[in-house]
């Protein structure tokens, strides 16, 4: 309930800020965009044809194995896809900072076709200075965005000076699922990084060789520090797991050699 109602705060502040009109449909955004939530996007929708800035084929499927960032622009728009843009860059930069420079990957879809062609959105990323090879801009098939932008529950609509449109990253997992909406122009740092650490120490879980488990627990003492405005390690948290898990041994130890003193005599 927590968590709706922050997301209904959020994106009414989005629609807000792109000029839109929170009262006429805020409401069903935000259920578009909330339903998408545990959405797979194997069932054709990661194999849909998309072009790069290059004019190179490829598709979300080419992403899989590492969490993805997707965000939708159209390169026409003068104030909410900038700002939004150079907002998610400051996010990657903290969070490839944090989590590691090859930890995930992001895409940026034009969804206003033809216009965003791969030439249109090679000229919006050299006018937001993005120069990362781990950050795709792409333009999709005319007839495919509908169904693209409906799978991410992004909606937007047409009016005389642009589109209104949902202001909304999206985080998918490393197996195509949706696993987190992100809203507003300017988000808070941890709203964006916090979802990525959790699919990446989810990830580290599951491995148990020592470098799964050496990135767990970086990834467990990597935190916020708000006097900052970013992440460092805090190493006090490597301390308490150390101390942890010495404990653990040897109680362990304690515990085998008790019972060895107690075997019978035969």
């Amino acid at each position: 309930m927590h968590r709706a109602a922050c997301a209904a705060a959020l994106l009414v502040a989005a629609w807000a800020a792109a000029g839109a009109q929170p009262a006429a449909g805020w409401s069903d955004a935000l259920h578009d965009s909330q339903a998408a939530i545990g959405r797979s996007l194997a069932d054709g929708i990661d194999a849909l044809p998309l072009r790069d800035a290059l004019n190179r084929p490829l598709r979300l499927a080419d992403f899989r194995g590492r969490p993805l960032v997707v965000s939708f622009i159209y390169t026409g728009c003068f104030q909410a896809c900038p700002i939004t843009t150079q907002r998610l860059a400051e996010g990657v930069k903290a969070a490839r900072k944090a989590l590691g420079d090859d930890s995930f990957r992001v895409v940026s879809i034009g969804f206003n076709q033809p216009f965003d062609d791969p030439t249109a959105m090679a000229a919006y990323a050299r006018q937001m200075r993005i120069a990362d090879p781990q950050w795709a801009f792409v333009a999709p098939e005319t007839a495919d965005v509908p169904r693209l932008t409906r799978a991410f529950g992004f909606r937007y609509s047409a009016t005389p000076k642009g589109f209104d449109h949902v202001t909304q990253l999206t985080i998918v997992d490393a197996n195509g699922t949706i696993a987190a909406q992100v809203y507003g122009e300017n988000f808070e740092l941890p709203m964006f990084v916090g979802p990525l650490k959790d699919l990446l120490a989810g990830q580290a879980a599951r491995g148990t060789d020592l470098e799964s488990v050496w990135r767990k627990v970086k990834l467990y003492c990597t935190v916020y520090d708000p006097v900052s405005g970013g992440y460092r390690l805090n190493y006090s948290l490597f301390f308490e797991l150390f101390c942890g898990v010495s404990v653990l041994v040897a109680l362990g130890a304690f515990m085998a050699r008790e019972l060895r003193g107690k075997r019978p005599l035969r």
